[in-house]
């Protein structure tokens, strides 16, 4: 029972000094599902119906949920970073680390698709895009200014 109890203790003295980021994280999780079913929607319309090639369709499809994502991540998970405000200088900033996770998603969604279907192969992608994106939006765009 003593070693179930140093499990659980050295868990919480992980878990604990990183709850905001856990927290943060989560949110731009939440953030991010909206902003998905935008990208896939837009990327299977584009697919499907227009038979556009996969690599326009899907940088159609990330550049119309990436404004999308900039606005509710100012509002909500980076509220504190941005005092809510929307400025020219972060938002471009967020396109130019977003393009870091558009490359990880493109290069995962092509990959992908030679051992996947295509619409499951957008799914890994956007997973991929997500570590790159919360990353650079954590520590790049939005900085650390409030100790999460």
């Amino acid at each position: 029972m003593e070693r179930r109890n140093t499990v659980f203790q050295r868990i919480g003295e992980f878990v604990a000094p990183r709850t905001g980021l856990f927290k943060k994280a989560g949110s731009f999780a939440a953030v991010g599902v909206v902003n998905t079913l935008v990208d896939f929607v837009i990327f299977a319309a584009a697919v499907k119906l227009f038979a556009l090639p996969l690599i326009p369709a899907n940088v159609l499809s990330w550049s119309i949920a990436v404004s999308g994502s900039y606005i509710m991540n100012s509002y909500t998970t980076f509220a504190a970073e941005s005092g809510r405000q929307l400025t020219a200088r972060a938002y471009w900033t967020f396109i130019l680390s977003g393009i870091a996770g558009l490359v990880a998603n493109t290069t995962a969604l092509v990959l992908a698709s030679y051992v996947l279907p295509i619409l499951l192969a957008k799914v890994v992608a956007i997973g991929v895009s997500f570590l790159v994106n919360f990353t650079l939006s954590h520590l790049v765009v939005f900085g650390n200014k409030s100790g999460a």
